[in-house]
């Protein structure tokens, strides 16, 4: 009954999205909730277990019930909605009882830790003890069996009884028997009175000694999450202090860059010596910083040291050329304002699973979603931000060293995730033929165009020129599924980027993103997987490994490491750092083999001079934190611009309303733009099929700025810019332009 302090029973748990509901065998005991796969289980096997006194219970309709506890969720189903009554009542009793468990608890004395020797020493004799009497307690059990089997065979022969004389003896015999039977039974009596007794006096000590560990478990789990917190807090204070360093004896006096050198050096020693010191549980490789005399370093530790180095070091022959740092090429100062801040995020509240529960498995381009998950800019913008850091291919461009170029490229890759790590809002869907162009021609020498050239699948194609000698192009889908407790961003398609004078053609391709926490808790998005980054022309590549997050590792969180090697294999520069704060690179002197890792492989130690800074992540505006996490140039890509296409995605109109803080209208509007695309999708399938039925052939969507060609180097099909966007806006004739808004 569902008052008993044990309830048993079959209820349907939600597993995951390939399976759904499968039916399992629960057993609700002693203020835990326990469930098996089959009832033959419970001897050997359980499955998962749920703490009722922490639980909140919630019943969702007629037969679901929700279980959740410390981050761990259950979802049942009952077979009817009487049956989920008498759970949800045994449940909520068994709760309550647990609770006051807890409370009796909480009034004796939990300050001494029970794991002394002396404590161990009197849980075993008091273990020893109840063995004893569980013994004594299975002898009267076997006694009760053999007397009441001879009690049943006296009886019987008592039934069959003729002669009357011979009855009297018989039942003197039986007489015996039973007061035998009685006499083994008030034995066994005793002595279960005997064990209920000891075992009540020692389980308010048990049950103390096991909410003391349970409260040291959440007190540790506590302290590593706010060490954690800590952690983090230093760091960054550790970047934003103005420290002073006096100058090395060896540094020259009479470089103007000096005092800015020497601040970046204090500011980023601790961490470029926790990142290498990281490095050493890499799958693929350790790096040995070598010893030299004429290095100043503050670390003397046979891992690599202070990451500035010197203000000469960086023009040395052993470090990066003087092209790749001539600071001619440097961006003019711009000649408009551009916008600093939107307005701030309004407080709406939404409960997420009630949306989402039924979109588990599902393509997530084609869930209906409002616009309070989203930011408000699209896909193409979001596409667009991936030259926050277009500084570092300017610098490329000026190389002379195809490898160190690459290092440039790598760093550049990476610094395209480094706007991901607090936007976990949802962009966008662009419609298709929607546009987005970022003329920054004038202040920093380049130009970008996106366009929405598919909608199922949906992609994007965006191609960029700079006057500052490269050319960047990219064809991305972005495939994603809802997986119930995490979501996963799949881009899909190459990028290209080539530089004018070399001809260096470099081809890579992103990573997987995961945003946690869908349903239960803060979200958060970590990057994984690994990109290998090819020159066509030399063939050199660069191996890049994003290390997905794990709570209790030695690493650093969002962890990149790299090796750069030649068309031959042989590894010249080493990069690390992590895709949210800055990267690095090391020249390799030498290289040799090392010992096993943790996985039984054998290392490759590369012994490397100073790290050097490539790139180094942009502070967020002031009150970013209100404004979507927004980065500076985020906050400009939906600022008005004259003379934009009619398509181009500053003139949306839901996104703009949700930008103003309207998302009741933005909803609306959000619509509206939908049912106008469905609406056009539906008429070039009449279309079509008109076309199919009269002979003709249909040649279907036709982007305005891109075409399908196939690239010689991936052998892929995709779209390129076929020219005449920037023609036109100077023409200001926009008549070719679809209605889409």
């Amino acid at each position: 009954a569902p008052g008993s302090d044990t309830y048993k029973g079959w209820l349907f748990k939600w597993t995951n999205y390939l399976k759904g509901y499968q039916r399992r065998w629960f057993v609700l005991s002693n203020g835990l909730l326990s469930y098996y796969r089959t009832q033959a289980e419970m001897a050997h096997t359980c499955r998962g277990t749920i703490n009722l006194a922490t639980a909140h219970i919630d019943t969702e309709d007629a037969c679901n019930i929700v279980l959740s506890s410390g981050g761990r969720t259950y979802h049942l189903k009952a077979s009817s909605e009487v049956e989920r009554q008498r759970w949800v009542t045994a449940l909520e009793l068994a709760k309550a009882k647990a609770i006051r468990m807890m409370n009796d608890q909480s009034d004796d004395s939990g300050d001494e830790e029970p794991t002394s020797q002396s404590d161990r020493s009197e849980l075993q004799g008091t273990l020893k003890i109840l063995i004893s009497k569980l013994d004594d307690l299975s002898t009267c059990n076997d006694l009760i069996a053999k007397h009441g089997a001879a009690l049943q065979r006296s009886l019987s022969e008592l039934e069959g009884l003729k002669v009357p004389l011979e009855g009297g003896e018989k039942i003197k015999a039986v007489n015996e028997r039973a007061t035998l039977f009685r006499i083994t039974s008030n034995a066994m009596i005793n002595a279960c009175r005997d064990f209920l007794d000891l075992a009540e006096t020692h389980s308010r000590r048990w049950q103390r000694a096991l909410q003391y560990e349970r409260e040291q478990r959440t007190h540790l789990e506590e302290t590593i999450e706010q060490l954690a917190k800590q952690h983090n807090s230093l760091e960054r204070a550790w970047r934003e202090a103005p420290t002073l360093v006096s100058s090395p004896p060896s540094a020259p006096t009479n470089n103007q860059g000096s005092e800015r050198v020497r601040k970046e050096e204090a500011s980023d020693e601790d961490e470029d010596t926790e990142y290498f010191d990281a490095m050493e549980d890499s799958p693929a490789f350790i790096t040995v910083t070598a010893s030299e005399s004429t290095q100043h370093r503050r670390s003397q530790s046979n891992l690599s040291g202070a990451s500035g180095g010197q203000a000469s070091d960086w023009n040395q022959d052993d470090n990066m050329s003087p092209s790749c740092n001539d600071v001619s090429g440097k961006e003019l100062q711009p000649r408009r304002q551009r916008r600093t801040h939107i307005p701030d995020k309004p407080n709406y509240s939404l409960n997420l699973w009630s949306i989402m529960k039924n979109c588990i498995g599902k393509e997530l381009s084609k869930i209906p979603m409002p616009v309070n998950f989203n930011e408000p800019l699209s896909m193409l913008q979001r596409l667009t931000e991936d030259l926050e850091y277009h500084e570092l291919l300017d610098k490329a461009a000026r190389c002379d060293s195809s490898l160190e170029q690459m290092c440039l490229v790598a760093a550049f890759s990476i610094s395209s995730y480094s706007t991901t790590v607090h936007r976990t809002a949802k962009p966008f869907n662009p419609l298709l033929g929607e546009t987005y162009e970022l003329d920054r021609l004038e202040e920093f020498g380049y130009r970008s165009l996106c366009e929405q050239v598919s909608h199922h699948p949906p992609a994007a194609a965006h191609h960029v020129i700079s006057q500052r000698g490269w050319t960047l192009w990219q064809e991305i889908t972005i495939a994603s599924k809802f997986r119930g407790k995490y979501l996963s961003i799949m881009p899909l398609g190459a990028i290209h980027l080539q530089f004018h004078s070399s001809g260096n053609h470099y081809v890579w391709r992103k990573v997987t993103s995961t945003v946690h926490n869908i349903i239960v808790g803060k979200l958060w998005i970590d990057q994984s997987g690994d990109i290998e980054i090819l020159n066509h022309r030399t063939k050199e590549t660069c191996q890049l490994k994003f290390s997905p997050y794990s709570y209790f590792s030695r690493d650093v969180p969002r962890k990149v490491t790299g090796v750069v090697a030649d068309s031959g294999g042989q590894a010249h520069y080493v990069l690390s750092g992590t895709w949210d704060d800055k990267i690095e690179s090391a020249k390799i002197i030498q290289s040799s083999r090392g010992g096993s890792g943790s996985e039984g492989k054998q290392k490759t130690v590369y012994q490397t001079l100073s790290p050097k800074l490539l790139w180094k992540k942009y502070p967020l505006p002031e009150n970013a934190e209100n404004m979507y996490y927004f980065s500076a140039l985020a906050l400009t890509l939906n600022e008005p611009e004259d003379g934009v296409a009619l398509t181009d995605s500053r003139m949306r109109p839901d996104q703009k309303l949700m930008e103003e803080g309207r998302w009741d209208e933005a909803n609306s509007e959000k619509q509206r733009l939908e049912e106008k695309q469905r609406a056009a999708r539906r008429r070039r399938e009449a279309e079509a099929t008109d076309a199919l039925d009269e002979g003709r052939e249909y040649e279907g969507y036709q982007p305005l700025w891109f075409h399908q060609r196939r690239d010689s180097l991936t052998g892929e099909t995709n779209f390129v810019y076929k020219g005449g966007y920037w023609e036109t806006k100077e023409r200001q004739d926009w008549s070719m332009c679809p209605d889409i808004y």
